[in-house]
């Protein structure tokens, strides 16, 4: 068995990348725009689809210019099915199109389009701020799960998160299935980037890969 240093080293190399830097935002400029990103991505991430897939959607977001709650919100509902259908959401582009205006439409009228309003209202108590992500239609806790684990790169009241699916494929690797545990092995910069590589190694099915490389 390798050590738990050469399994990290290598989950880090195949799969350290973050959804949010694939995504192509920085989260480490805190300013509305990438937060509604990602927030974007979420309520994505939470429809019955591969995660390939709302990456794909999340992009075509982008693609049609729609990177702010003003944006979105100027945009019609027909616009908003055709890219999302075109994007590979053929059996829920409407159901989502419709989640995407109800999710953008509280974010305004709740925090005036700006998630750090969220945050200040959540008063460094990631428990509020998942209850409060949880909150817009079409979020739930696996949406709210991953803005979490990719807002730490910016909001410390996060860090060390990790959830469900990262802490299973950590369990199955045979690292410890302890956020604080985890986060003692890598940087504090480094850490979202393994909390991503360990749902993406759950994802692709690679615990016996990443295994295997570790021992080579």
């Amino acid at each position: 068995m390798a050590s738990q240093k050469r399994i990290i080293e290598a989950l880090m190399q195949r799969h350290g990348r973050t959804f949010a830097s694939e995504l192509g935002v920085d989260l480490r400029k805190n300013t509305p725009s990438p937060l509604f990103r990602l927030l974007c991505y979420s309520l994505l991430t939470s429809a019955p689809i591969s995660a390939d897939l709302a990456m794909r959607g999340a992009r075509a977001m982008a693609a049609a210019g729609w990177t702010t709650p003003r944006k979105l919100q100027a945009s019609d509902w027909a616009s908003r099915a055709r890219v999302l259908n075109e994007a590979g959401y053929a059996r829920v582009d409407e159901k989502t199109a419709t989640q995407l205006a109800d999710m953008n439409a509280e974010l305004l009228d709740t925090y005036a389009g700006d998630l750090r309003k969220l945050r200040e209202a959540a008063a460094g108590s990631p428990k509020a701020l998942r209850k409060r992500l949880k909150a817009f239609k079409g979020i739930g806790g696996t949406g709210a799960d991953i803005f979490l684990r990719e807002i730490q790169t910016a909001w410390d009241e996060c860090y060390p998160y990790a959830d469900k699916a990262a802490l299973s494929a950590a369990d199955k690797l045979g690292l410890k299935a302890d956020a604080a545990k985890l986060a003692n092995k890598v940087s504090r910069e480094d850490y979202p980037r393994l909390m991503a590589a360990l749902v993406r190694c759950k994802l692709a099915k690679d615990t016996q890969g990443v295994l295997e490389a570790a021992k080579a």
